[in-house]
């Protein structure tokens, strides 16, 4: 696997593991509710859901780097699966909350912009790069 899709899923992975205390643990701090671009209105009634998302990010982040240690420590392929499927789910459900804003559930709408590109840019060079 190539240097740049390796540093691309390293990268992808420290930053979802990174977010997930705030997502999970910290979502009713202000500075937490701006950093993540939410509204400050209904946290409570969201609390569920951001601990659920912070802990599925950790767990795609995870399996990138479980993935980047297979590839230099087991089996090349099945490294390169896990890392491929790890990749592939951190991409598709960044794009999903892009979707989720672009049909007005995001609060404030437009504000899952963002995030949604800095959570799916990695991921997709790292998949392009994979793939040639």
């Amino acid at each position: 696997m190539d240097t740049v899709a390796q540093v691309c899923t390293g990268i992808t992975a420290v930053i979802l593991i990174a977010v997930f205390p705030f997502e999970a643990f910290l979502i009713d701090r202000p500075w937490v509710q701006q950093f993540l671009g939410i509204e400050p209105h209904g946290i409570a009634n969201v609390h569920l859901w951001s601990f659920c998302i912070g802990v599925r990010n950790a767990l795609a982040g995870i399996g990138g780097l479980a993935g980047l240690w297979i590839l230099h420590n087991g089996d090349e392929s099945t490294g390169v699966t896990v890392v491929v499927v790890s990749l592939l789910y951190i991409l598709l459900s960044s794009l999903a909350m892009g979707v989720a804003d672009l049909l007005g559930y995001w609060r404030p709408r437009g504000g899952s912009v963002r995030g949604t590109l800095a959570s799916s840019v990695l991921p997709a060079i790292a998949l392009a790069v994979i793939a040639v």
